[in-house]
C-alpha cells in the first residue's frame, strides 16, 4: 500500500494563491494543573529533552547544536492507518421487474441497481512533540483525523500505539497519549518574545525520514492564510523559511535556546513540497489548547462578541458597508447577550489592545483571546472619536454564559430525534445494504435541515451508513463543522442529500 505523508498544503501561483492539500494572562504561566510538567523558578525539568543550558549561550550565532540535541529527543514520528472502506452509490432507478425477482432479479444491473465502490486502506506519515513526561503528545488535527490506528515512534526506535485525547479543528491541533513514562518532552517557549529575522528551527519527520532539523527565519507573524477548517477557524502563524515538506506537520518549531515556540502546520508551495514558506501555530495558542483538552477534552473557546471585518476588504467595500479606517481592528458589530456590549463597546469602535497588547488585525486579537476560557477577566482598550478607552469584559462561552464546556457526542444535539436501523425487508425492498431510519426529528439539529420524517440515511460525507452506531461513529469523528448526509425516502425513486451543520456559533 502506498504510503503517503501528511501536510497541509497552500500552493503559490505567480498571481493566485490556491489552497491546496492536507498533505496540518493565566495561560501564560504555569500549567500544573493540566497536567503539563514545566520547568521550576528558571531550572530544566529533571527529564528535560538534552543537555542545554541556556543560560550557557554556545559561541556564534548561528551554531544550532545545543538546541538541535535539546529538541529532538522529544519529537515523534507519528504514522496513521485509516482502514479501507466500502461506500455505495445510491442513485438508480428501480427495476420495474424487482416485485416479480426479488433480489434474483436478471434486469437490476440494466436498470442501474445500487454500485458499491471500495476506498483503500490509506497510510499517512506525520510528526508530533511530546509536552509531557507521561506521554501526552501534541500535532496537528489533519495528522490524526479519521485515523483508525496511530503508532508513535521515539528518536530511540521505540514504538507505541497512541489514543485520541481530543482534537480541535479550528486550530487544526490534536493531543494524542501513548501508556509511557520518563519521555523526554519540550520546554515551552513564549511565541509573544518571537522577533522578524530570528533563527528558528523545524524539527519533524520529513517525507518518511527519520528525524531531520532544518533552520530559517521568521520572516512573518499573525499570518491568516485561509487554511484550518471548523466552525470558527484560528489563524495567526507563525511564518518561516526553514525548509518543512509532507511528513512535517505536528512537528517542533524552535528558538535557538531549544524551547518550542510552534507547531509547524503549513507550507506555501508551487509543488506541493518546500518551495518558499512554512507555517507554525505559535505556542501560547497550542499550550493553552492541548491543556483544555487535557483537562476538559474539549476547548474552552472565549468570545468577546463581536464581530470585524476581514483585513483584505477591497475599499469599495469598506465604503459601502460603512468600515473606516483607523488603527485597531474595526468593530463591525456587536451581539446582544455578549461580554463585548455589557462592556459599553459599540458598532464603530476600534480595538487597538487586549491586555496591554496591541493588536492591529483579525489574526493578532484571535491570537490574544485564545489564550483565554470562558469566565476569565480581560482589558480591553479602543477607540472612540478619537478617544482611547479601557473596558474590563469578562468572556463567555458560545452559549453566552461562563461556563466550561465538556466534550459531549454530536448526538447529544439531537433533540428527541428517534432514530433507528431499518429492517431488512425495508432493506431489500428498496435495494440498500443497511441505513438509519429518522423517526421523528425532534427538536435539534436534524430539525435544521430540510429533511423529512420517514427518511432513511445510508451515508455521511460518503461513508456508507449501516446502522445507527455506525451513525454515532461517522458523527462523533466529524468533530463540529458540516457534514453531508445522504439516503432514500422508501417507495420513492432517487438519493437525496441534506448538509448537516454539527455547530452553529457566530460570535468571534
Amino acid at each position: 500500500m502506498k504510503l503517503k505523508n501528511i501536510l497541509l498544503v497552500v500552493a503559490v501561483s505567480a498571481t493566485t494563491a490556491i489552497l491546496s492539500v492536507w498533505g496540518y494572562a493565566k495561560y501564560m504561566e504555569n500549567n500544573s494543573s493540566y497536567g503539563l510538567q514545566q520547568q521550576d523558578n528558571g531550572k530544566l525539568p529533571v527529564n528535560y529533552a538534552g543537555f542545554f543550558d541556556k543560560d550557557n549561550v554556545p559561541a556564534g550565532p548561528v551554531d544550532f547544536t545545543a538546541a538541535s540535541t535539546a529538541a529532538t529527543p522529544a519529537v515523534v514520528h507519528i504514522k496513521t492507518r485509516t482502514k479501507e472502506k466500502q461506500v455505495t452509490n445510491n442513485n438508480r432507478r428501480r427495476s420495474p421487474f424487482g416485485d416479480l425477482f426479488g433480489d434474483d432479479d436478471p434486469f437490476s444491473d440494466f436498470f442501474g441497481g445500487p454500485r458499491s465502490m471500495v476506498i483503500p486502506e490509506q497510510r499517512a506519515s506525520g510528526s508530533g512533540v511530546v509536552v509531557s513526561g507521561d506521554g501526552y503528545i501534541v500535532t496537528n488535527n489533519h495528522v490524526v483525523e479519521g485515523a483508525d490506528e496511530i503508532t508513535v515512534t521515539t528518536t530511540n526506535r521505540k514504538t507505541y500505539k497512541a489514543t485520541v485525547v481530543g482534537t480541535d479543528p479550528n486550530s487544526d491541533l490534536a493531543v494524542i497519549k501513548v501508556e509511557s513514562s520518563n519521555l523526554p518532552y519540550m520546554v515551552w517557549g513564549n511565541s509573544d518574545d518571537v522577533k522578524l529575522g530570528q533563527w528558528v528551527l523545524a524539527v519533524g519527520y520529513p517525507l518518511n525520514l527519520d528525524v531531520t532539523v532544518t533552520a530559517g527565519i521568521v520572516s512573518a507573524k499573525s499570518r491568516s492564510i485561509g487554511i484550518n477548517k471548523g466552525d470558527r477557524p484560528i489563524e495567526s502563524f507563525i511564518q518561516t523559511d526553514a525548509a518543512v515538506n509532507p511528513g512535517n506537520s505536528g512537528g517542533a518549531l524552535i528558538n535557538t535556546n531549544g524551547e518550542l515556540i510552534g507547531i509547524n502546520s503549513a507550507i506555501a508551495s508551487p509543488t506541493g513540497s518546500y518551495a518558499g514558506y512554512s507555517y507554525a501555530i505559535p505556542v501560547n495558542i497550542v499550550k493553552k489548547i492541548v491543556g483544555d483538552l487535557m483537562k476538559f477534552g474539549a476547548v474552552q473557546r472565549a468570545y468577546i462578541g463581536i464581530s470585524y471585518p476581514p483585513d483584505d476588504v477591497p475599499e469599495e467595500k469598506k465604503k459601502e458597508l460603512g468600515i473606516k479606517d483607523g488603527e485597531g481592528v474595526f468593530v463591525s458589530g456587536v451581539a446582544d447577550d455578549g461580554a463585548a456590549k455589557q462592556a459599553g463597546i459599540q458598532k464603530g469602535d476600534f480595538i487597538t489592545k487586549i491586555n496591554g497588547s496591541i493588536v492591529n488585525s483579525g489574526p493578532e486579537l484571535q491570537e490574544q483571546v485564545a489564550r483565554y476560557k470562558p469566565g476569565d477577566k480581560i482589558t480591553v482598550s479602543y477607540v472612540r472619536n478619537g478617544k482611547e478607552n479601557t473596558a474590563t469584559i469578562t468572556l463567555k462561552n458560545k452559549s453566552g454564559n461562563y461556563e466550561a464546556v465538556k466534550q459531549e457526542s454530536v448526538l447529544d444535539d439531537f433533540g428527541g430525534a428517534e432514530l433507528a436501523t431499518v429492517d431488512k425487508a425495508t432493506a431489500q425492498k428498496n435495494d440498500i445494504s443497511g441505513g438509519v431510519l429518522v423517526k421523528k426529528l425532534g427538536t435539534g439539529i436534524l430539525k435544521n435541515t430540510r429533511m423529512q420524517e420517514g427518511f432513511v440515511i445510508t451515508s455521511v460525507d460518503g461513508q456508507e451508513v449501516k446502522t445507527v452506531e455506525d451513525l454515532k461513529a461517522l458523527l462523533g469523528k466529524a468533530q463540529g463543522g458540516t457534514v453531508r448526509l445522504e439516503g432514500i425516502y422508501p417507495g420513492y425513486e432517487g438519493t437525496y442529500g441534506y448538509p448537516l451543520n454539527l455547530s452553529s456559533s457566530d460570535q468571534k
